[in-house]
């Protein structure tokens, strides 16, 4: 679709031209894309640029969408708690702790294994240095 360049009204304004270098780095400026994503969008939902702005936040927001944990979703409690190898109930109490994000969630857990790990033989290292002290008294 080429650019009309008599027309200068608002209906070309709201028309995204994929021809004209310009109007593709324009439009990929303005909604924070690589040019690329913005062709597909375009491609996707047509030349109006209120549409492809709505198709690109739509999928900015999934993106976003996919790091979180909710867990008012019994499939994504179950996703998660699978995927993190724990119980449900200690996945809602690590979000709880740690938010939604399932980065921070996992950092947490793996900072919970690593403090229960070194607690564990931090109680061995007693045990081995009362058995000596033990053993040495008789």
């Amino acid at each position: 679709m080429a650019d009309d360049k008599t027309k200068r009204g608002g209906a070309d304004r709201k028309l995204i031209a994929l021809t004209e270098k310009y109007e593709v780095a324009y439009w990929s400026k303005k909604f924070k894309v690589t040019p690329a994503k913005l062709k597909y969008a375009v491609k996707k939902v047509g030349h109006s640029a209120r549409k492809v702005e709505e198709y690109i936040k739509l999928q900015k927001h999934r993106a976003a969408d996919k790091s979180r944990i909710a867990l008012g979703e019994a499939y994504e409690v179950r996703y998660w708690s699978k995927k993190f190898k724990i119980t449900p109930a200690r996945l809602k109490a690590a979000v709880a702790a740690a938010g939604h994000s399932s980065k921070k969630v996992e950092a947490y857990l793996i900072a919970q294994k690593a403090a229960k790990k070194k607690k564990k033989t931090k109680k061995t290292t007693k045990k081995t240095a009362r058995k000596k002290t033990s053993a040495s008294r008789k």
